[in-house]
């Protein structure tokens, strides 16, 4: 949502070095000074998440205790009936946005995705849209046309890079033994973060495991690891630079880009284009549609695994999930 870009809108995370507090009761203060008014958006498919609980509560208590009405409030979420929803809507406003509901796992991975896929790539395409039509100054009912019209070109393009050769090698990499790493700077980054969360709950099980570029744990890679990287130029330098060293080290390197003529596009060993055309300093889609793409990969990965006789609950990556996050 950095990309709105207009209006002195300021976009920051918890996470963010420019965050002005250890807490949002704490850094509330701050945002008050600086800004007229400020939205606490939250994404919580639950409802119960521990840490956006934390913080809509925290400013609940901030704006009790001040009487100020510089703050609002905003939550996606699938349970709106949920304790985050119940604070949100007394500061601002709740959006349903259904997931999969109260359907239980089972092994039918390609009807239902895996855990939160549905939810959580539903407000990727709708915070996606939102940063579009704020940008473009559109009426809020202007944004189910935007989502609608993404969609009916999101569907062709997943089918046709899943259906790719390109494809094909990387779930035939990802099935083996050998460890994974993805990377990417800024919002591919986060896009790749995503297909690694699902992607170790399921190498896990087979002893492997799954790497952010450059983290804090993350070691040299072997002879035949796979690095996935993602960068919509294809020309940013750290990446380049990860691709290279990789290779050196007899790694298989498979990239996504928005150019086939880039230089990662052209040093990689596998290369997935998703070309767009947009004005610099514009909102650009390309990053929502690599995570449309990498989506499909734990599920072909699930069902390769199945073929050769290894099902995996889902209630067991559920499980996995739920106690390493």
């Amino acid at each position: 949502m950095s990309q709105i870009g207009w209006r002195n809108k300021v976009v920051v995370t918890p996470d963010d070095p420019g965050f002005p507090g250890k807490n949002m009761y704490d850094a509330a203060g701050e945002l008050e000074r600086r800004h007229k008014k400020t939205l606490l958006l939250v994404n919580s498919g639950s409802g119960f998440s521990e840490d956006p609980m934390a913080m809509v509560q925290d400013l609940a208590r901030y704006i009790e205790e001040k009487k100020t009405s510089r703050f609002s409030m905003g939550l996606v979420t699938s349970n709106i009936n949920s304790p985050l929803a119940n604070i949100a809507n007394q500061y601002g406003h709740v959006l349903e946005l259904k997931g999969r509901g109260k359907a239980k796992p089972s092994f039918e991975y390609s009807e239902r995705g895996i855990m939160g896929d549905i939810f959580e790539l539903g407000s990727l395409l709708l915070l996606s849209m939102m940063t579009e039509a704020i940008f473009r100054n559109l009426q809020a009912g202007d944004l189910l046309q935007l989502c609608q019209d993404e969609l009916e070109l999101l569907g062709p393009m997943i089918d046709s890079n899943v259906d790719s050769e390109a494809y094909g090698h990387l779930v035939d990499m990802i099935e083996r033994r050998t460890n994974v790493f993805l990377g990417g700077k800024g919002t591919a980054n986060e896009i790749v973060k995503m297909t690694a969360v699902r992607l170790f709950h399921i190498k896990g099980f087979l002893g492997d495991n799954v790497y952010i570029a450059r983290g804090v744990n993350t070691p040299h890679p072997r002879a035949g690891d796979l690095e996935i990287l993602v960068s919509f130029s294809g020309e940013t330098k750290p990446v380049v630079s990860w691709l290279e060293t990789f290779k050196k080290l007899n790694g298989t390197v498979v990239s996504i880009t928005g150019s086939e003529t880039s230089r990662l596009a052209k040093k990689s060993d596998f290369h997935i284009t998703l070309e767009e055309k947009t004005k610099p300093g514009h909102p650009r889609r390309f990053y929502m549609r690599a995570a449309y793409v990498l989506s499909p990969l734990p599920v072909k990965l699930m069902e390769a695994l199945s073929r050769k006789g290894l099902k995996l609950p889902e209630y067991l990556i559920s499980w996995y999930h739920s106690v390493t996050q």
